[in-house]
């Protein structure tokens, strides 16, 4: 979710020399500046960690203060591992700290040799794995998780009252779907107005332009995500006593030689494509898509995510990588800077100097019906990506690959068909064209 759009210097530099690239002190400005509190507040979401991270802590053991330390300053786990640790029980913590380092240390070769960017060229926009992460979601909304297991639990259906149930989880989506709508930029119409465009207060343009403001100031996904925590205590009220001040006690973890091993076998080889594609190419394709005047280069964001991994396993901290679907999700709730992404690293940090590991028994109790619901309308907005097709062929590749990940349950085995649709229908057009 560290997926902020970066002016790539890369590009800048290349431009003919009409555009000066600017100094690192003016890209963090621009991009840290709030361009609406409310919204940039919201856009800072939880939806998309909190279900890994518990999920890790519960059955693992995770050091979440430590976890959440770390990815204060850099943010969403690699999804790949933590589905080996909760689905391998001989998959403890120094496997899952070997498999991130061994995936960063990749990361970061492809990203300091520039090999990231020829990836990045080679990989067509329909293989980004965008229109399959609704179906996940709509699993924690339906069904009861046991998240110390990380599964749904099999037959038992999530009940209608209560708490968690199916009507607190349906109301939640509703209100962020009136409040967000499709996913309109609320934030620069108000702005457009503001300007000039309906300068008017009195006009159809004045009433239109206040109804922009007062959507984009309801942070939907903080009142949810603190709803969801007034929840939690009141199934759990022993939770605040359980609190504890002070951070959790870092320590070096011991990795054997078994633990590298397993840890490549079982962690970093299904890792690793995902972390190329989700969180290097897809990023970059889709902060293009989602700000045009921006461009993430390749390069940056896969040495970021080498080296901010290559440092926090060493301490247990759960490996992170840049997210596609954090971005989205961003996005989609009203981030339209990286000063969102700030205040979700503040807030984690913050967590994890006051209160470390023993936030657990509070965020044990929160209703996943809720964090289904923001996971689901970040997917929704990943998935919104499939508007940019903009051939029959490009369709095509994109349906092959969704198709072949949902009946398959593999998102490898989309991609590598994905890659084989695209080089016949490439091979077909050259054939054509040279008769």
């Amino acid at each position: 979710m560290a997926t902020t759009a970066l002016s790539d210097p890369e590009a800048l530099s290349g431009n003919g020399g009409t555009k000066q690239p600017l100094s690192l002190l003016e890209r963090a400005r621009d991009n840290l500046s709030f361009r609406s509190a409310w919204s940039e507040l919201n856009g800072a979401d939880l939806g998309t960690y909190i279900p890994i991270v518990l999920s890790l802590a519960l059955s693992r053991h995770l050091d979440l203060g430590t976890t959440l330390i770390f990815t204060g300053i850099y943010n969403a786990p690699m999804k790949a591992i933590a589905a080996t640790a909760l689905s391998d029980p001989s998959f403890d913590i120094p496997e899952i700290m070997a498999a991130g380092i061994l995936t960063a240390a990749f990361i970061l070769l492809l990203g300091v040799t520039r090999l990231m960017k020829l990836v990045y060229w080679l990989v067509p926009l329909p293989l980004l794995p965008a229109p399959r992460r609704p179906r996940h979601p709509a699993r924690y909304i339906r069904y009861e998780q046991d998240l110390g297991k990380g599964k749904s639990a099999v037959g038992k259906p999530r009940p209608w009252a209560g708490l968690d149930g199916l009507v607190l989880a349906i109301a939640a989506l509703c209100f962020i779907a009136l409040v967000n709508g499709a996913g309109q930029d609320h934030v620069q119409g108000a702005q457009e107005e503001e300007d000039g465009e309906g300068n008017n207060s009195r006009s159809y343009g004045g009433w239109r332009s206040w109804r922009r403001r007062w959507a984009s100031a309801i942070p939907s996904a903080v009142i949810v995500f603190v709803l969801g925590v007034v929840f939690a205590i009141i199934r759990h009220p022993a939770a605040l006593r359980e609190l504890r001040a002070g951070p959790s006690r870092m320590r070096v973890v011991h990795i054997s030689r078994e633990a590298w091993k397993q840890g490549f076998i079982k962690g970093a080889v299904p890792q690793i494509p995902l972390s190329v594609l989700n969180s290097v190419v897809a990023v970059c394709k889709l902060t293009r898509d989602l700000f045009p005047e921006k461009e993430a280069s390749a390069t940056s964001v896969s040495v970021t995510m080498g080296a901010m991994n290559l440092v926090g396993c060493w301490f247990g901290a759960m490996p992170c990588c840049h997210g596609a679907g954090g971005l989205a999700g961003q996005y989609k709730f009203g981030g339209r800077s990286g000063a969102c992404v700030a205040a979700l690293g503040g807030l984690k940090l913050a967590l994890g100097l006051v209160l470390g590991g023993s936030v657990l028994r509070v965020l044990a109790s929160f209703p996943v019906g809720l964090l289904g619901v923001l996971l689901l309308f970040a997917g929704v907005e990943l998935a919104i990506a499939a508007r940019d097709m903009s051939s029959k062929a490009e369709a095509f590749v994109m349906l092959v690959c969704t198709a072949v990940s949902l009946v398959g349950s593999s998102a490898a085995l989309g991609f590598l068909c994905g890659m084989v649709a695209h080089g016949l229908l490439l091979l077909r057009a050259w054939t054509v064209s040279s008769m």
